[in-house]
């Protein structure tokens, strides 16, 4: 985490193959790029969605 309470995610993976509700949480989290960094409060939904989409972003610093 970069500062307290706040979560980096970076898209590193495309979303071409994953259904439609991965891209959505992609959506949902800020990012609209491939290789975008976003910086996000870490709560508990937020967490939830970074875990629907692992496998497609990293979380930077945590």
């Amino acid at each position: 985490m970069s500062a307290k309470g706040r979560v980096v995610v970076r898209w590193v993976r495309s979303a071409i193959g994953f259904n439609r509700k991965q891209r959505a949480t992609l959506v949902g989290l800020g990012l609209k790029r491939l290789h975008q960094t976003v910086e996000l409060e870490d709560t508990p939904a937020v967490r939830g969605m970074i875990d629907k989409v692992i496998h497609l972003v990293v979380v930077e610093g945590d």
